[in-house]
């Protein structure tokens, strides 16, 4: 089992930034991917970015690429979020997910592909 913890959420205002971590703890030694999701109500989760454990090799959504940066501490197990120049339709509760090489194969794009969530952070930008 894996356990995500996420932390970071909050009120910010348009055009700041976002900082957003997340540990995970338990059976991690065999973590492949992990990556950085968002539900804003009455939407499905998207994808926002996503890191491969041992390389870095990073993917970013188009709507996150350019102004979003996702990095890994392999020695804490953790897993980091900036975004700058967050606007409204960055509103939504954010998600860590964690993919091991056992779970389904992909990119890591597609929510389906991992196999372990954390509870959520709620990000909210004001206008």
């Amino acid at each position: 089992q894996v356990l995500l913890v996420e932390s970071g959420g909050g009120l910010v205002q348009t055009g700041g930034s976002l900082n957003l971590s997340c540990a995970a703890s338990g059976v991690t030694y065999n973590m492949y991917i992990m990556g950085w999701f968002r539900q804003a109500p009455g939407k499905e989760r998207e994808f926002v970015a996503r890191i491969a454990w041992s390389s870095g090799y990073t993917l970013y959504s188009n709507s996150a690429k350019g102004r979003s940066t996702i990095s890994r501490d392999n020695t804490k197990n953790t897993m980091l979020l900036q975004m700058n120049g967050l606007k409204p339709e960055d509103t939504a509760v954010y998600y860590c997910a964690a993919k091991r090489r056992t779970d389904i194969s992909g990119p890591g794009v597609n929510p389906s592909e991992y196999g372990y969530w954390g509870q959520g952070t709620q990000v909210t930008v004001s206008s």
